[in-house]
């Protein structure tokens, strides 16, 4: 079931609900037309966003939810996720392509957002962040 423009849903912050924000991405890309390049961008990012949100940000508790929301704009949609962490800071991350970082098993999930989405924002020192994919 598809929420309404502008409306959210909210999931406890268990990996296993990943399969629901999938699903909703499903159902929204459906609806929207998204060609097939633009839904594999907008599945691993808002995923990404999604499951930094349930490790990170809300350290696993699933009684801490993650809320996620879609906005239809003129020729683009806009997903925004957010947790109940206490933020971080977006603005110094390390480099998952320098050499030094390159074996590390996390730090890649901001910059895939980075390059999959057509625009990344933080918000709320990093609790929210909203992904824009121009539409084709």
């Amino acid at each position: 079931m598809i929420p309404a423009r502008g409306q959210k849903i909210k999931i406890e912050s268990l990996s296993e609900n990943l399969r629901l924000v999938e699903r909703l991405i499903e159902d929204v890309c459906e609806v929207y037309n998204v060609s097939e390049d633009n839904f594999g961008n907008i599945l691993i990012a808002v995923t990404e966003a999604v499951n930094n949100a349930i490790s990170h940000g809300n350290k696993n508790n699933p009684a801490k939810s993650v809320q996620i929301g879609f906005e239809n704009g003129n020729k683009e949609l806009t997903f925004s996720v957010s947790d109940e962490g206490q933020g971080f800071d977006y603005k110094s991350l390390p480099d998952p392509t320098d050499p030094n970082n390159i074996d590390k098993p996390h730090g890649r999930g901001v910059f895939l957002m980075k390059n999959l989405a057509d625009k990344v924002v933080f918000n709320h020192n990093g609790k929210e962040v909203l992904l824009t994919f121009v539409l084709n």
